[in-house]
């Protein structure tokens, strides 16, 4: 079996403005991802997704290009089932042969960004290949799969302190979600507004239902302090991207600052950024996006890493069908995962881009039974919400 065909699209699917939000990002009009399909000399396809923004937040073009014209030429004639060694390849580029003899990492001096995103979309449609060709679902290549349904917690929370909690509430009726988590930091201002809402929200919800609270990475080091002092009475299940990702001490800093667990990660590509945020002491829970962080194969090995730190795992998976099931396959064999993230807001491209249904029942998530990552992409939807580039 070798890899006859490699195809790139961004895919650009609107959001009716009834169900459109406003964040820190902006007003979310459209969910954008690069989708990419692989196929095999024998009509097997694999579908693999990258990312390098957030909703409409930005553009594919660069990273749809580098896919089709810079990645796929790599690939043809491949043996798709190659897989960590087509990883290490487009890693270390020229020198990834000396690489492989050596026994180290020789990486690219592009080693982050939009060539991780794309090796991460090659990544998991070589997984989706592999699972097909051997008839298995992906987490039984993986190791297996812990349980059969995983608890899922809703992601969504953007409405002022007025009305945030119904907006969390009706959460709960809609799937049954025992945990949930809002959004906070610079689309509110200053972290006394945030705490407001946040105050606002568990007096809603009351004791018994998880509260999470995702800053997006905005806040300052001192302006994060300052909300674990304001919120450390309303027991959140962690503070998410309290600070940049980049500013690791600080978010160390942040982390020993108060109680509240603090998860990151959505952000970071490789292992290597991981071993960081382990060694440096800054976080409590790992959020690796599969289509950023390096696709399934990277993900299990920070995975791995949560687990050697006694930390714990739980992707990011606002995404498109690609990621978000190639995240629950990794979810359902990693040792240290413990939940799911499943979105709220309007998510086209996991309801509308593949046949089957997605849904949460009394707040868990059934991880994928059918060979590869277990979905059936409508590739005439696809068409029709793809971009020229």
């Amino acid at each position: 079996m070798r890899i006859r065909n490699v195809q790139a699209w961004w895919v650009r699917i609107p959001i009716e403005v009834a169900r459109q939000h406003r964040s820190d990002f902006g007003q979310v009009t459209t969910f954008d991802a690069a989708i990419l399909r692989i196929e095999t000399d024998d009509g097997l396809v694999g579908w693999g997704e990258g990312k390098n923004a957030a909703g409409s937040a930005g553009s594919y073009g660069a990273l749809v290009h580098m896919l089709n014209h810079e990645v796929a030429p790599q690939l043809i004639g491949r043996d798709p089932a190659d897989i960590g060694v087509i990883w290490e390849m487009l890693y270390n580029g020229v020198r990834h042969e000396t690489a492989a003899h050596g026994g180290h990492a020789m990486p690219q001096l592009a080693r982050r960004g939009l060539s991780i995103a794309a090796i991460s979309a090659v990544d998991i449609a070589l997984w989706d290949i592999l699972g097909k060709s051997l008839g298995q679902p992906v987490w039984r290549l993986l190791g297996g799969r812990k349980v059969e349904r995983m608890q899922a917690y809703a992601s969504g929370g953007w409405a002022a302190a007025d009305a945030i909690g119904d907006q969390l509430k009706s959460y709960i009726a809609k799937g049954g979600f025992k945990a949930l988590k809002m959004r906070i930091g610079a689309m509110d201002g200053a972290p006394h507004i945030s705490a407001a809402r946040v105050r606002a929200a568990r007096q809603a919800l009351g004791p018994d239902v998880e509260l999470m609270v995702d800053a997006h990475g905005t806040y300052t080091v001192a302006e994060a302090k300052r909300f674990i002092h304001l919120a450390a009475d309303l027991d959140l299940a962690w503070f998410e991207e309290p600070v940049i990702a980049d500013d690791k001490a600080g978010m160390a800093e942040v982390r020993a600052s108060g109680s509240i667990p603090i998860a990151t990660g959505e952000s970071e590509a490789t292992r290597y950024a991981f071993r960081d945020l382990a060694v440096l002491k800054s976080a409590d829970i790992f959020q690796p996006d599969p289509a950023f962080c390096g696709g399934i194969s990277e993900a299990m090995k920070i995975g791995t890493i949560a687990s050697a730190f006694n930390l714990r795992f739980a992707p990011h998976l606002w995404a498109g069908a690609p990621c978000f099931f190639a995240g629950l396959h990794v979810c359902a064999a990693s040792p240290a995962s413990f939940t799911v993230e499943y979105s709220l807001g309007a998510n086209p491209m996991i309801h509308d881009l593949i046949e089957e249904t997605v849904e949460a029942k009394d707040g868990m998530i059934a991880i994928p039974e059918k060979p590869g990552l277990g979905f059936t992409l409508s590739e005439r939807f696809l068409e029709a919400h793809a971009q020229r580039c």
